[in-house]
C-alpha cells in the first residue's frame, strides 16, 4: 500500500515501516519458516510496486499468487488486521491489479521462451555445469554456427549443431582446434537432461521481448507478469536455468539508468534456494555478478526463502530490505541459523533479535531497509499489511479469460519454428546423404563401367586371342594343306620324276633290251645264219653219212625193206648227229 509516494509494509507499534522506492532496487529478501506469512508479504509489496506504476514479476511456486488480478474479498481475519492497524482511515480499499499469466510448458499461462542463441555459451555453459573444456567447446560450437550462419533457437538446434561438429570434427580442427568426442558427448548429454525437464519447451521462438513487460495499465499501475511455476518447480535445474537467464536478461537488455526515484521493474523469485543449491562455483559468481550490476539498470531483486542461510553470503550482502519471518529453532542446526539471521540486521535496542525471530507470530516479521540516504535502518518488529487483491488460487476459467484477452496474447501463444539449424543441418545432412549415395553409385557405375570395360577388354582380349589361334589355326592348316600339297606336289613331281626315271629306264632297258634282243637276234641270226650254213653242211654230211650208214644196215638186212628201214635209221642218224653238233 502506497502513502506518500512510499511503500508502506507494515507497523511497528505506531510507527509506519515504509520500503522508500528510490532504495528498492537495493534488492531484497524475504524469508521465513513455512505458513508464517511470506506471501502476504510477498503480495504486498508486488501490490505496492504496481500501484507505483513500477512492472513487477512474480514466480507463482504454489499457485496462490494468480489471483491479484481480482480484487480482495473481506475476511474475519483481514477485518481484523484493517481494524487493528487502522487502516481504514488510510483510505485502504480491495482492488485488482493488471497481471498478464506466463508458463513455460504454456499449459497456465502465455508460453514463456527465450532462444539458446539468447541464452549465450557461457550463460548455458554455467546452467549446464561443463567443465572449462567443455565450456570452450561449446563457445566454438556457437561460433561456428555464428560463422555458418546457423540459427540456435531451440534444443534440437544445438542438438544438431554438437552431433555435425562431432561427425565433422576433423574438417573444422584446422581452423577451430581439437574438440574431443568425449567433451562433445558430454555436453550432449548435459543438453538431454535439461530438455528432459522442460528445456525444450523453455527454447524456442516466439522469444519473449523483456521490453513487453515493462508497461503498465490505463490507470497507470504496473503491470504484474505471473509465471506459473507450479510444474516447474518440479525440475529446480530448469527453474534455476530461467531466474539466471531472466535476471541476464535484464542486465544485458535494459540501459545504464543510475539513480531513479523508482526502479524501472522489481522481480520476485520465490523459492529462491532452487536458484543456489548445486550451484557451482562459477554460476555462483555469475549469479552475483548480476545480482551486484544490475542495481544501475534500475532493476531489484527480491529473493524469497525459508532460511537466510539458503543465499550465499556474496548475494546476501546485496540484499538492502530485509523482511525476515519466524524461523523454528528447535535443533541445534536451526538455533544457529535463527542466530546467523538475527546477527545480519542492525540491532534494536528495545528487543532480543534473536528471541524475536523464534517468537514471531504469522504475518508478523522483522524488517530492516535503506533509508532515503541508504542506510539500513534497525531492525523492527513489524505487523504485516494485509493485501488488497484477492488471496488464493484463481479458477481456471478468469485465468483462461485473462490470458486470451492479455494485449500480448497474439504475439507469444503460437510457438513459431522457423528454419534454424536443425532444418538447415537436416537438408545438409540429407544432401551430403544424396551427394554421399550419388557418389556411391558414380562409384558403383565407375566400378561397373571398369568392370564391363575390364570384361569387354578381357572378352576382346579373348576374341582376339580366339581370331589369332583360329587365324593361327587356320594359317597352321593352311600351311599345313600347303605343306601337304607341297609334298603332294613332292610327291608326285617325285613320282613322275620316278615315273619317268622307271620310263627312262624302262625305255633304256627296253632299248637295251630291245638292242640286246636285236642284237642276240642278229647273234642268233648269224649263228642261225652259221648254223644253217654249218647245219646245211653237216646236214649235207649227216645225210651222206645216213645214208651211207642206212645203206649198209639196209643192205645188211636186204631186200626193198631193208633198203626202207634201212634209209630212215640213216635219216634218224643223221638228224641226232646233226642236231648233237648244233645244241645249244
Amino acid at each position: 500500500m502506497l502513502q506518500d509516494r512510499k511503500i508502506w509494509v507494515g507497523t511497528s507499534g505506531e510507527e509506519k515501516v515504509y520500503i522508500y522506492p528510490k532504495m528498492a532496487n537495493r534488492h531484497g529478501m524475504i524469508a521465513g519458516a513455512t505458513g508464517t506469512g511470506k506471501t502476504v508479504t510477498l503480495k504486498v509489496l508486488a501490490e505496492s510496486f504496481s500501484s507505483l506504476g513500477v512492472p513487477v514479476f512474480l514466480a507463482d511456486v504454489k499457485g496462490d499468487l494468480a489471483a491479484m488480478c481480482r480484487p480482495g474479498e473481506e475476511n474475519k481475519n483481514v477485518r481484523e488486521r484493517i481494524e487493528t492497524m487502522k487502516l481504514d482511515q488510510y483510505g485502504f480499499d480491495y482492488q485488482s491489479y493488471p497481471a498478464t499469466y506466463w508458463d513455460i510448458y504454456g499449459e497456465k499461462g502465455l508460453p514463456l521462451r527465450t532462444t539458446i542463441s539468447e541464452m549465450g555459451p557461457l550463460l548455458l555453459g554455467r546452467i549446464l555445469d561443463l567443465n572449462d573444456t567443455q565450456s570452450d567447446i561449446l563457445t566454438i560450437i556457437f561460433k561456428i554456427a555464428d560463422d555458418e550462419k546457423l540459427l540456435l533457437l531451440d534444443t534440437k538446434d544445438l542438438k544438431s549443431m554438437i552431433q555435425y561438429v562431432s561427425e565433422h570434427s576433423k574438417e573444422y580442427a584446422m581452423e577451430y582446434g581439437n574438440m574431443a568426442k568425449q567433451s562433445l558427448a558430454a555436453i550432449l548429454r548435459a543438453v538431454i537432461a535439461l530438455e528432459s525437464e522442460g528445456g525444450d519447451k523453455f527454447f524456442g521462438e516466439t522469444a519473449l521481448n523483456i521490453t513487453d513487460w515493462m508497461t503498465a495499465s490505463y490507470e497507470g499501475k504496473g503491470t504484474i507478469q505471473i509465471l506459473d511455476c507450479q510444474k516447474l518447480i518440479n525440475n529446480p535445474n530448469m527453474y534455476s536455468t530461467f531466474l539466471l537467464w531472466m535476471m541476464s536478461e535484464l542486465f544485458e537488455t535494459l540501459p545504464e539508468a543510475g539513480d531513479l526515484e523508482k526502479p524501472k521493474m522489481v522481480f520476485f523469485f520465490d523459492e529462491a534456494h532452487l536458484l543456489f543449491n548445486n550451484a557451482s562455483k562459477a554460476l555462483l559468481n555469475k549469479i552475483e555478478q548480476v545480482v551486484k550490476l544490475i542495481r544501475s539498470k534500475g532493476v531489484g531483486i527480491y529473493f524469497i526463502t525459508q532460511n537466510p542461510k539458503d543465499i550465499p553470503e556474496g548475494v546476501m550482502g546485496q540484499l538492502g530490505n530485509k523482511v525476515q519471518h519466524a524461523l523454528r529453532a528447535y535443533t541445534p542446526a536451526e538455533q544457529k541459523a535463527a542466530k546467523a539471521a538475527a546477527m545480519s540486521f542492525r540491532e534494536n535496542p528495545e528487543f532480543d533479535t534473536y528471541e524475536a525471530i523464534t517468537e514471531l507470530a504469522t504475518g508478523e516479521a522483522l524488517i530492516s531497509v535503506l533509508d532515503e540516504d541508504g542506510i539500513p535502518t534497525v531492525v523492527q518488529r513489524t505487523i504485516i499489511l494485509p493485501p488488497q487483491s484477492q488471496m488464493g488460487a484463481l479458477d481456471d476459467a478468469i485465468r483462461k479469460g485473462e490470458i486470451i484477452n492479455s494485449p500480448l496474447y497474439a504475439k507469444y501463444v503460437q510457438e513459431v519454428d522457423r528454419d534454424s539449424a536443425y532444418e538447415i543441418l537436416e537438408k545438409k545432412v540429407v544432401a551430403e546423404a544424396a551427394r554421399a549415395e550419388a557418389e556411391k553409385a558414380e562409384k558403383e557405375a565407375e566400378k561397373q563401367r571398369l568392370k564391363e570395360e575390364e570384361e569387354a577388354k578381357k572378352a576382346a582380349e579373348k576374341e582376339a586371342l580366339a581370331a589369332q589361334k583360329a587365324a593361327e589355326k587356320a594359317a597352321e592348316k593352311e600351311a599345313a594343306a600347303a605343306e601337304k600339297a607341297r609334298l603332294k606336289e613332292e610327291e608326285a613331281a617325285r613320282k613322275a620324276a620316278e615315273k619317268a626315271a622307271a620310263a627312262a629306264e624302262k625305255a633304256r632297258l627296253k632299248e637295251e633290251e630291245a638292242a640286246k634282243k636285236a642284237e642276240e637276234k642278229a647273234a642268233a641270226a648269224k649263228e642261225k645264219k652259221m648254223k644253217t650254213a654249218i647245219k646245211n653242211v653237216a646236214s649235207s654230211a649227216s645225210g651222206t653219212i645216213g645214208r651211207e650208214i642206212g645203206k649198209e644196215i639196209g643192205d645188211s638186212i636186204g631186200g626193198s625193206f631193208g633198203k626202207k628201214i634201212g634209209g630212215n635209221i640213216g635219216a634218224s642218224l643223221g638228224r641226232g648227229i646233226l642236231s648233237t653238233l648244233f645244241k645249244g
